[in-house]
């Protein structure tokens, strides 16, 4: 089940293109800013190690006391000799560098704690680099300086050892209030900044939402006017490469095939009223004949009402396979028409024998050998009788109709009087006939049904005149002799 979220619905496609032009900017600021902060951060912290390092100078040749650390070797000494857990009030050992309270840590990991130096919460890191498991820690960490007030620090912890060997550690802390001041500053700075730039965001995505859909507020116009008006002959302008025009152009083609598909069915309805105007005049004719002389009493002798009766009969016949016809071409084109197996030789034997009946003074030859086809079988016999019924129609009596299926190419020969060369452009119209042949019965239908079908199944028709006199008939089909293949 798909879910439709109510928000996106009521919002148009303008304010959505808007919103989401804010949105991507303001992550794209909000993304810059917290990458500016975190790099000024660490900027900040690296300039407090690189301070914090420099405090004991470098370290002293072969692990003893660095130099500017030797002159302070008796009170750190002492400190480690009482031990003390508390800070002592009063003035304390003048530690070089800029450290604001400074801890010594035995090698079991207490805090001996120096006169007025302050404290420090001992780490495991801090405790390791008194072990002499590690060289240096450097951390953040929480201290209390000697004037008892509790401060955030970054620490850094160093190895040393005593003239005798025995390790400890120092460590020196700098208050962070000089880096988190600067930082909360940039913090507000940057939040400003970011709501600055999600308003101008927002306002330049509801500018370019507008810009970019002009074009579809043109279209939109377009439809509208079409639906308005039926007026297919509308044009968009289709200027540009871009997806907007690449619309326009595909509304331009779906609107002309629209219309010729309009035109089409225009042309059918006044060509099919046409053709239905004679026989329907010529039944209604004879009809009201019979009637008025039944209603007068007056006896029609019975040749004439047989020939009267005789004509009915013929015009609905014709009447019946015009409707056929009509229905046949009428119908639309399926996406996906039928397609199955036919025997084709099969079809044109049924269709011959059909075509015998029809024409009992011609001599239909026919030979097919086997072809199979992938197609409509109802469309296809129909399609073949048309073509067979055009022969016999234009046969002379006692003529012959030669018809043959070999490799897939169906022939019909008739010896006719044949298509004068420039109506064979014609020939496959609907409704157009001969100016020979319009004494004939026959809607000009039926070979436009053969066009057709014969288009669906993939393959070719062309009428051509024959050697000798008469037309020549040409079906090609693409399929097998073998229905196993």
């Amino acid at each position: 089940m798909i879910r439709r979220w109510p928000v996106a619905g009521r919002l148009t496609l303008r304010a959505r293109l808007a919103l989401l032009t804010a949105a991507a900017v303001a992550l794209a600021v909000a993304a810059c800013a917290t990458a500016s902060w975190y790099l000024t951060r660490n900027q900040l912290y690296h300039e407090l190690d690189r301070r914090l390092g420099a405090v004991g100078g470098p370290p002293a040749p072969e692990g003893g006391m660095p130099p500017r650390m030797q002159r302070f070797e008796r009170d750190l000494g002492a400190a480690l000799v009482s031990c003390r857990s508390d800070a002592q009030a009063g003035t304390g050992p003048s530690l070089p560098g800029p450290a604001e309270i400074t801890q010594v840590v035995d090698v079991r990991g207490r805090a001996c704690t120096l006169p007025g130096a302050g404290t420090l919460v001992v780490t495991g890191a801090d405790a390791a680099v008194a072990r002499g498991a590690r060289e240096r820690a450097v951390h953040d960490g929480t201290g209390v300086t000697s004037a008892g007030d509790q401060i955030d620090v970054r620490i850094l912890t160093r190895s040393f050892r005593t003239p005798e060997g025995v390790p400890f550690a120092v460590s020196f802390a700098i208050s962070l209030k000089e880096v988190e001041g600067p930082l909360d500053n940039l913090a507000l700075l940057l939040v400003a900044v970011t709501a600055l730039g999600v308003l101008v965001s927002a306002g330049a995505g509801l500018m370019i939402a507008r810009a970019s859909l002009r074009p579809v507020d043109e279209l939109t116009g377009a439809v509208e006017h079409i639906a308005r008006t039926e007026d297919l002959g509308t044009r968009i302008p289709e200027e540009g490469t871009d997806e907007i025009a690449r619309l326009s152009r595909s509304f331009n083609s779906m609107t002309a095939a629209l219309a010729a598909s309009r035109e089409r069915q225009r042309q059918l309805i006044a060509d099919a009223g046409h053709e239905l105007r004679t026989p329907l005049t010529s039944l209604r004719t004879n009809i009201d004949l019979l009637l008025r002389a039944e209603a007068s009493g007056r006896v029609l002798p019975a040749d004439t009402r047989h020939r009267l009766l005789v004509s009915v009969k013929a015009q609905m016949r014709e009447l019946s396979s015009l409707v056929g016809d009509l229905l046949e071409l009428a119908r639309p084109a399926e996406a996906e028409p039928v397609r199955e197996p036919v025997a084709l030789h099969e079809v044109v034997a049924r269709a011959v024998e059909r075509a015998r009946l029809r024409g009992p003074g011609l001599a239909v030859e026919a030979a097919a050998q086997p072809w199979y086809v992938m197609g409509d079988p109802a469309s296809l016999e129909r399609a073949v009788v048309n073509l067979l019924d055009n022969a016999v129609k234009f046969s002379p009596p006692g003529g012959t109709v030669e018809v043959g299926l070999k490799a897939g190419e169906l022939t019909v020969r008739d010896h006719g009087p044949g298509i004068p060369a420039e109506d064979l452009p014609h020939v496959f119209e609907r409704f157009w006939r001969s100016p020979s042949a319009r004494s004939l019965p026959g809607s000009g239908l039926g070979l436009s049904i053969v066009a057709r079908v014969v288009e669906e199944c993939g393959g070719r028709v062309d009428l051509d005149p024959a050697t000798g006199g008469g037309t020549l008939a040409r079906v090609r089909l693409p399929g097998t002799p073998d229905l196993a293949d």
